[in-house]
Order: C-alpha cells, then sequence, then structure tokens
C-alpha cells in the first residue's frame, strides 16, 4: 500500500464499562479503498465515529500525517476527513439541491455550483429531484444524496457506514459501481460493511473486526480466500 492518509494507533471506544472498540489500529493509503467487515454489532460503526470525532476515544488518530487530537468535526471536514454515515442524516424537510449545499458550508459560490454539476453528473437520478424534498426519497435515492452531500465538501478521505444497508440488490450493486468509480478519482475510501463479498471486491486491502476488536487484516483479495472469513462472512463454500 501507498502512504497512509489516514492511520489510527490503539484506539479505544468505551459506553461506560462496555468496550465497543479495542485497540484498533488501522491504515488507509492515499488513494485506496480500505474495507472493515464484521458482523453487526462488531464495532464497526463505533470506529468510524471516533475517527470523525463524533465519539470520545483513546489511543491516535492520524490524517495526512497530523495527529488530530480533540479537534473538532468542523476542523477534520476541514482537513478533507468525511464520513456517510449509517443513518444517512439528511435534512428530510429541505430539498435535494439545499441538502447538497449543507455539504459545501465552507467553501464559496463558486466551488458550491462546480460541486453541484459534479454531483449531478455522477447522480443524474438527483438532478432529476433536485427540487423534491429528501424526505420523500427512495431508499436508494437518500443514500446516493448522502454520499453526494460529502462529496460536495471535496473530501480527500470519505468515509462510508454500510451503504447498501436496506438497499435491494438493484441498488447495491449501483451503490458499488460508484464507490469503485470515485477510488479513480483518486478519493481515499474506508468502507464499513456488512455485506463483505462485495466489499472485498472491490477494496484493495480489508481488516476483519469481532467483539471490538481486529483480528485480521490483509489484501482484500486474499482475505475472500481465506477459509475462515468464507466460512464466517461469505456462507459456507464459494458459488
Amino acid at each position: 500500500m501507498s502512504a497512509p492518509i489516514l492511520r489510527t494507533d490503539a484506539l479505544g471506544v468505551s459506553y461506560g464499562r462496555v468496550e465497543a472498540v479495542r485497540g484498533a489500529s488501522i491504515e488507509m493509503p492515499a488513494g485506496g479503498v480500505v474495507t472493515v467487515i464484521g458482523a453487526n454489532g462488531a464495532g464497526k460503526t463505533s470506529l468510524l465515529n471516533a475517527i470523525m470525532g463524533v465519539l470520545p476515544s483513546s489511543g491516535s488518530v492520524a490524517f495526512d500525517g497530523r495527529l488530530l487530537g480533540a479537534s473538532p468535526i468542523e476542523e477534520r471536514v476541514a482537513r478533507g476527513l468525511s464520513l456517510v454515515p449509517e443513518k444517512r442524516e439528511l435534512f428530510g424537510s429541505m430539498s435535494v439541491e439545499d441538502n447538497l449545499r449543507l455539504g459545501a458550508w465552507r467553501l464559496g459560490a463558486k466551488a458550491i455550483r462546480t460541486g453541484l454539476a459534479d454531483v449531478f453528473a455522477r447522480f443524474p437520478r438527483l438532478q432529476e429531484r433536485r427540487d423534491q424534498k429528501a424526505g420523500t426519497l427512495s431508499g436508494g435515492e437518500r443514500q446516493m444524496l448522502a454520499m453526494g452531500r460529502a462529496l460536495m465538501g471535496r473530501p480527500r478521505a470519505l468515509m462510508l457506514d454500510e451503504p447498501s444497508l436496506g438497499l435491494a440488490p438493484r441498488i447495491v450493486k449501483d451503490i458499488f459501481h460508484i464507490v469503485g468509480e470515485l477510488k479513480e478519482t483518486g478519493v481515499s475510501i474506508l468502507l464499513v460493511e456488512q455485506n463483505a463479498r462485495a466489499a472485498l471486491q472491490i477494496a484493495d486491502w480489508a481488516y476483519v473486526m469481532e467483539l471490538g476488536e481486529i483480528v485480521m487484516q490483509g489484501p482484500a483479495a486474499e482475505l475472500a480466500n481465506d477459509k475462515r472469513v468464507i466460512e464466517s462472512y461469505l456462507g459456507l463454500g464459494r458459488r
């Protein structure tokens, strides 16, 4: 892998006496796709939220070679780190376009116009619905809007939390195709996903998380052929 743009060292997250994440050390190379797979409740979402500064954590997070420390979320976004949360967290009563504009709140009018043009080119369906309220969109459209809003901020590293959750298989295929396209633009991607098969197909490097700990890591193609991963996350055999 190339030099990491994002690195965590012994990252820990606790909810009272419950340790959701323990000693998680991961690296995300610049321009690559890294996935974290694991069962529901393994601690994957807590890991992303700690990196983004949503949750307090122990250990350290470094972005582009600089420790983030207690930097607020806004500063992390300004540095080029963005998170598309599992619940999308859109403003349902606002239009698609206004939701997108909020993603570029720190940029000027010219950058917003350019960002809208780029997002609409990548997600034509959003352009068709630019004046429609976000709360009336389908599940797949809401996921596209959440991703588009994150891209409006021109992130250097994009974290996606369960982008395929609750979507029809055809829409899941579309979402992963878009992730692949983003990789080609040079955006670094950290993908947390329960759909392990799809995640391993698109990622360069993979981590397996169980009960809050990283228990395996390696090239995604190798883990996709690992017997333990196949039995635990890909079914009892390859088809």
